[in-house]
């Protein structure tokens, strides 16, 4: 696998080929991939909503309506789409379940390392609550370090996928009582196999020049 050449040969698809389908256990990789992401302080503020299936894609496009209707044949034509969320706040439950997870991995070699990590990953989110006041920003970074890491593996994979950002978020918090799980939608990323008709998929890559964005100290 050489990983420049699906860095330059991976592309925002465009239009879905709706009668194919990702096999099951290779979406479950994609899914166990998804689900190691990194995060900062491995804090994993994320939840994730997957649709499979034509009623599930439905209640997703929903949200993609007005100017947002241009996306609603990306979702309904994939073979699978999430809805990646992300925590409101970053809860002390949410903080223990993370600590208890780490402890039942076998993370800590004694209680006072278990604590240690404790102290610490508070400390930063109180960090980012506090002095920063942007939480909610800081964990929607996370989300989106997860997002980089899946359009990477779907590549690596030869599945064809598109992030996208733009949608109706009051008609998924409605579809999904996002705002009482304490979540907000943050993007969708569609999966599948590319149409015939895809036009970007005949198209150069463009991107700035190395001069552009790079600089050596």
């Amino acid at each position: 696998m050489d990983l420049l050449k699906v860095a330059e040969s991976r592309y925002t698809t465009k239009a879905y080929d709706p009668s194919k389908k990702i096999p099951e256990d290779q979406f479950q990789r994609l899914l166990e991939v998804l689900r190691l992401a990194p995060s900062s302080i491995n804090i994993q503020p994320w939840h994730y909503f997957i649709a499979d299936h034509p009623a599930a894609k439905q209640r997703i496009a929903k949200a993609l309506v007005g100017k947002y209707g241009y996306n609603a044949p990306k979702v309904l034509d994939s073979s699978h789409t999430i809805l990646l969320c992300t925590h409101t706040d970053i809860t002390d439950e949410h903080l223990n379940h993370l600590l208890e997870r780490d402890d039942a991995n076998g993370r800590f070699k004694d209680h006072a390392a278990k604590e240690a990590q404790r102290d610490s990953r508070t400390g930063y989110v109180q960090y980012y609550r506090s002095e920063k006041g942007d939480i909610q920003r800081w964990a929607e970074n996370q989300t989106f370090i997860a997002l980089g890491q899946m359009l990477l593996a779907a590549g690596i994979e030869g599945i064809d996928a598109t992030p996208i950002g733009g949608f109706n978020e009051e008609i998924l918090n409605q579809e999904l009582q996002l705002a009482e799980k304490g979540l907000i939608p943050s993007v969708l990323l569609t999966f599948g196999y590319r149409s015939e008709s895809d036009f970007n998929a005949k198209l150069p890559k463009s991107r700035l020049k190395a001069e552009d964005i790079f600089t050596k100290l």
